[in-house]
């Protein structure tokens, strides 16, 4: 962080000496052409920020003393960036379509990922042509997806942004531990006609394996012990649990080491994907994440979608001091996407320490949340729109969706998410409220009481991402863009993006405390609080 210090102490001068209203920055002409970027019909309009020419040019400044061109080539190239776990970070690699070999303690990993490949292709043509069946000869035509964290959040997202293309078995997907999410996930399936796939690397993730169970006893109860091969398929590194579960390894597929739970849509955690759109779609969705790799590492860093993606981000962070950023896709079919960016950003860059170790020294990754415009409108943009805390929002919006026949439906959309850029803008002045309120023909001391109320503060920022159509193609586009923006983030902040320690001592703690759940005695060390707690749901547990 050394290097970046001074540059940071300049753009945070220099946006206390210049700030300048949103609606005066967006009536300079050229204004938007400055201030957005294109990638093909993919577009970044950052043009509604604080930012102006000089302190864009700080920031540009501030990736390129951070090293980010040097982390992001090490990253591409198979080094261990991951330090705290030895790991190279090679997710790019699970959608490289390139011969070239990419060389990892002798092996070349693009090789092993091909042939991945090609055995879910040919497992999933199995299943949705019929020729791989349930124990009965019936088809299948359902599938549940039995994972969580990125086992669930990727493939989950993906499947219903995908869902026009849908031609294969209907996916479901059980994450939650809580037996309510198995229980309604199952019931109204049949059995006979059902494929669940287990999602666990090392096949011990607790939630996962109860799951897991649960629906192995189900198919039991239906078809008995013999079925068990024939309807679960396993994503797993651990053959030996798997085949103890009963699962065959002609039915098991692998990912490696390499691949981070929230980076792993693309590997064979991506199954459930490819079985409802079909190989030739999935390929579609990883040539456009391929697409966006190459840009991220061929464009130069002004025009670089993910590096500017990333710079407003860390001046909203860092200069503004904004906690949080909003997702709202103006697109019903990602409404998962801000559930899986969450889990993308706040995993990754939710970090207090350096890769050395040390305390970080700046604010690093904000609080991501969101919904669905325009249910959103409805719901948290009172918040945003007059509410005492400045929360950026990203919206995401088609031209054109994928029902030609209710085009109103989709310019209603459109103009409900620019509108809404616009108003968090442009705001509504206590002169501009008083004045539609005595238009309306009302007196005088009912307008003084009124306006306040009506006012916006306007000058909240926001970025607006939008393309053609929600295709495969697109869909990798996008989230191979907010990988890349969450690198650049943690490459400037200095952190390590791809652990998760955070998760663990939780995790542990819950081992610990399941004897006393059961009623085998009490925990050791816990605190009162805890002991509290146990007192009293076990009082009233039936």
């Amino acid at each position: 962080m050394t290097a970046t210090q001074p540059l940071w102490r300049m753009l945070a001068s220099t946006r206390a000496a210049a700030r300048r209203d949103l609606r005066v920055l967006n009536a300079e002409p050229g204004r938007f052409a400055a201030f957005s970027r294109t990638d093909g019909d993919l577009l970044l309009d950052f043009s509604k920020t604080e930012l102006d020419a000089s302190s864009l040019a700080l920031l540009l400044q501030v990736a390129e003393a951070a090293g980010v061109a040097r982390l992001r080539d090490a990253m591409f190239a198979g080094a261990r960036i991951n330090t705290t776990e030895n790991r190279a970070v090679l997710h790019v690699a699970l959608r490289d379509s390139t011969v070239t070999p990419l060389m990892l303690d002798g092996v070349d990993v693009k090789m092993e990922v091909r042939a991945t490949l090609e055995r879910l292709t040919a497992f999933a043509e199995g299943v949705r042509a019929g020729r791989i069946a349930g124990a009965t000869g019936r088809a299948i035509t359902d599938v549940v997806n039995i994972g969580i964290g990125g086992s669930d959040l990727g493939p989950a997202m993906a499947t219903q942004a995908l869902a026009p293309y849908h031609d294969g078995p209907r996916c479901h997907f059980v994450s939650n531990v809580d037996g309510a999410h198995v229980t309604d996930t199952l019931k109204g399936l049949d059995p006979a006609t059902t494929l669940v796939i287990v999602a666990s690397k090392t096949f011990t993730t607790v939630e996962t394996m109860r799951n897991a169970r649960t629906a192995r006893a189900w198919i039991v109860a239906a078809l008995g012990e013999e079925a068990v091969s024939l309807h679960f398929a396993a994503v797993s590194t651990a053959g030996d649990k798997v085949a103890a579960f009963g699962i065959p390894q002609a039915r098991t597929f692998g990912f490696w080491d390499w691949v981070g739970g929230r980076y792993s849509l693309w590997s064979a955690i991506g199954l459930p994907v490819m079985l409802a759109i079909g190989p030739e779609r999935f390929r579609e969705l990883l040539a456009g994440a391929e697409e966006m790799d190459q840009h991220f590492r061929t464009a130069p860093f002004a025009e670089n979608l993910p590096v500017l993606l990333a710079l407003v981000g860390l001046w909203h962070r860092n200069v503004c001091d904004y906690a949080s950023r909003a997702v709202v896709p103006y697109d019903q079919r990602l409404a998962r996407m801000p559930a899986y960016l969450q889990q993308l950003d706040m995993e990754s860059n939710g970090k207090g320490v350096t890769r050395e170790g040390l305390p970080v020294t700046q604010a690093t990754g904000p609080v991501v949340w969101g919904e669905p415009g325009t249910n959103a409108q409805h719901a948290f943009f009172q918040l945003l729109h007059q509410g005492t805390q400045i929360v950026p929002v990203e919206f995401l919006v088609a031209a054109e969706g994928h029902e030609p026949e209710l085009r109103e439906h989709h310019e209603l959309l459109v103009a409900s998410c620019l509108a809404q850029s616009e108003a968090l803008m442009r705001g509504r002045t206590l002169e501009e409220a008083s004045a539609q309120l005595r238009a309306t023909g009302l007196p005088e001391a009912e307008v003084a009481a009124l306006a306040p109320h009506r006012v916006f503060s306007g000058n909240r920022p926001s970025v607006t991402l939008a393309y053609r159509r929600l295709d495969p193609y697109t869909l990798g586009r996008l989230l191979a863009l907010y990988e890349h923006r969450v690198f650049v983030e943690a490459a400037v902040w200095n952190i390590n993006a791809f652990d998760q320690w955070g998760v663990e001592l939780g995790k542990e703690l819950a081992t610990a405390l399941l004897p006393a759940v059961r009623g085998e005695g009490a925990p050791e060390g816990a605190s009162g609080s805890t002991l509290g707690l146990l007192a009293h749901l076990s009082s009233h547990h039936a």
